[in-house]
C-alpha cells in the first residue's frame, strides 16, 4: 500500500471510530451531564478521556499485531468467549442503531420538514447507498472524515456565540464541586464501549495495515481517533455550559439543541439539524460496518457477502424505527451495556496481549498493561455500581 493509501486509511480509521461515538446518544449525554453538573462536568470528560486512551490504546494494537479481529483474538484466549462478544456487541449494535437512525430523521425532520420517519427512512437509504460501491471502505472513510468536520466547525461557531465561562471550566475539571458516577461509565461506554472501539481497529485490519511494522501508526491513529470525538465533546460541553450559566433551560425532549437555538435562533436550530444529521448518519455506518466485522470470521460466506450483511443491518435498524419508534428504555439500557462490556472485551485483549500464539514475539509494553487493567478495574467496579443503581430504580 502506498504511503497515501496508508495514511489515508489511518485517518479514515480514527474518524470512523470517532463519528461512530459522536452520535445522538453523544450529544444528548453531554447536553444532560452539563446541565447536571455544570464546570465540574470537565473534570468527568478529563478522566474518560485517559480510561478511553488507555482502552483503545491497548486494543488496537493487539487486533493489530495479531493480524485477527477481536472474536478470533478472544476465541483464542478462552474457546467460545469470541462468539459470546460477537452476541453482545451486534445485539448492542442494533439496539443503538435504531437510536442512530432516530437521530438522523430528526436531522432531517429539523432541516426539511419531513416526518422523523421518513426522514430516517431517506437517511438509512444514504447510508445503504455508501456499501453499494465497490470500494465501500474508502468512500466510508471519506464521508466520516468530511462529517466530522462539518459537526465541529459548525458546534465552535455555536460554542464563540454562547461566550461561556472559560475560566470556571478550567479550574472545575481540575477541582470539581461535584462528581457522577454514572456520568463517567456512560461516556466512556459511549467513547469506546461496545462496538465503538473496535470500528477503527477492524477497519485498518481490512485496509491492510496490521503487523508490528505499522504499531507506531496504529498507535497513533488510535489517539487521534479519541481526541476527534473528544474535541466535539468538549467544544458541545461549553455551548451548553455558556446557555446553562445564562439561567436557561435545556429542552427536555432535545436537550442538545438549546444552545444552537438560543445563541442563533432559526438559524441556529438550522445548524443543529446538520450536526445531529451527521452525527446520526456516520454512526448508522460505523455501527452496521463494525458489528457485521464481529460475525465475518465466523463463515466464508458472511465474508464473500459482508456489504450485503452491512446493507442488511441497516435496513433492519431503519424499519424498526419507522414502525416501532425508538424504544427509550431499550437505549438507555444498551448504554449501560457498552459500558459493562467493555471490561470483558478489553479484558480478553490484555490476556491475549502476553498469549505468543496469538501475538507471537510481540512484547507488550508494561505501562500499556497496567493502563489497560486499572480501565478494566475501574469499569467493572463503576459500571457494577451504575446496573445496581439502575435495578434499584426499577424496584423503588
Amino acid at each position: 500500500m502506498s504511503k497515501n493509501n496508508n495514511r489515508s486509511a489511518l485517518l479514515g480509521a480514527a474518524f470512523l471510530m470517532a463519528t461512530s461515538a459522536i452520535g445522538p446518544g453523544f450529544l444528548t449525554q453531554t447536553a444532560t451531564f452539563t446541565q447536571t453538573l455544570l464546570a465540574s462536568f470537565g473534570f468527568v470528560i478529563l478522566l474518560s478521556i485517559l480510561l478511553d486512551i488507555g482502552a483503545q490504546l491497548n486494543i488496537w494494537r493487539i487486533v493489530a499485531v495479531s493480524e485477527k479481529k477481536a472474536q478470533d483474538i478472544a476465541n483464542a484466549v478462552l474457546p467460545g468467549a469470541g462468539y459470546f462478544l460477537a452476541l453482545l456487541i451486534v445485539m448492542g449494535g442494533l439496539a443503538f442503531n435504531i437510536g442512530n437512525v432516530g437521530g438522523a430523521g430528526l436531522g432531517l425532520n429539523i432541516l426539511t420538514g419531513l416526518s422523523p420517519e421518513m426522514g430516517a427512512i431517506i437517511s438509512g437509504a444514504i447510508a445503504v447507498g455508501i456499501f453499494l460501491f465497490r470500494e465501500a471502505g474508502k468512500v466510508m472513510d471519506r464521508f466520516a472524515q468530511i462529517m466530522g468536520f462539518v459537526m465541529i466547525a459548525l458546534t465552535i461557531f455555536v460554542a464563540i456565540k454562547a461566550n461561556p465561562p472559560i475560566g470556571d471550566a478550567v479550574v472545575h475539571t481540575f477541582v470539581p464541586e461535584k462528581l457522577d458516577v454514572i456520568a463517567i461509565v456512560t461516556l466512556v461506554g459511549g467513547t469506546v464501549g461496545g462496538y465503538i472501539t473496535f470500528a477503527g481497529a477492524h477497519r485498518l485490519l481490512d485496509a491492510g495495515i496490521k503487523g508490528k511494522e505499522n504499531l507506531k501508526e496504529v498507535s497513533k491513529s488510535s489517539v487521534s481517533a479519541i481526541l476527534i470525538a473528544s474535541i466535539m465533546r468538549v467544544v458541545l460541553f461549553l455551548a451548553v455550559l455558556g446557555v446553562v450559566s445564562m439561567g436557561v433551560q435545556l429542552d427536555p425532549k432535545n436537550p442538545a439543541s438549546t444552545p444552537f437555538a438560543h445563541v442563533a435562533g432559526n438559524v441556529g436550530l438550522m445548524i443543529f439539524g446538520v450536526v445531529i444529521w451527521a452525527a446520526s448518519i456516520t454512526s448508522v455506518i460505523g455501527a452496521a460496518y463494525t458489528s457485521v466485522s464481529f460475525i465475518t470470521s465466523f463463515s466464508p460466506f458472511i465474508e464473500k457477502h459482508k456489504n450485503c450483511f452491512i446493507v442488511a443491518f441497516i435496513v433492519i435498524s431503519t424499519a424498526v424505527l419507522a414502525t416501532i419508534g425508538r424504544p427509550a428504555q431499550v437505549l438507555v439500557f444498551v448504554g449501560t451495556l457498552n459500558g459493562l462490556i467493555l471490561p470483558i472485551s478489553l479484558g480478553l485483549i490484555l490476556l491475549a496481549a502476553h498469549k505468543t500464539k496469538i501475538v507471537g514475539d510481540y512484547k507488550h509494553p508494561v505501562w500499556m498493561t497496567i493502563s489497560g487493567a486499572i480501565v478494566v478495574v475501574s469499569m467493572a467496579i463503576l459500571s457494577a455500581m451504575t446496573l445496581s443503581k439502575y435495578i434499584s430504580g426499577l424496584m423503588a
